[in-house]
């Protein structure tokens, strides 16, 4: 396991120490899981993203292809 040390506000500390309490786990765990969630919605973001530029990139081919099959079927 690697260590990573975080640098927090006593506002944040206190936050985390009350949530993490209110859950029934310790702060280390409550840390993990925050940074778990943060990384499967950056991910999902930059997925959404790489969907979207694909999109962009093939709409003007898929709009010429469709104007094709409207002259095939007129």
């Amino acid at each position: 396991m690697r260590i990573l040390t975080l640098k927090l506000t006593p506002l944040q500390f206190k936050e985390i120490e009350e949530n993490a309490a209110s859950k029934g786990i310790s702060k280390e765990k409550y840390g993990v899981e925050a940074l778990e969630f943060y990384n499967r919605w950056t991910n999902r973001n930059i997925l959404a993203n790489a969907f979207a530029n694909a999109s962009a990139l093939v709409r003007a081919s898929s709009m010429e292809i469709n104007a094709e099959f409207d002259q095939l079927i007129e």
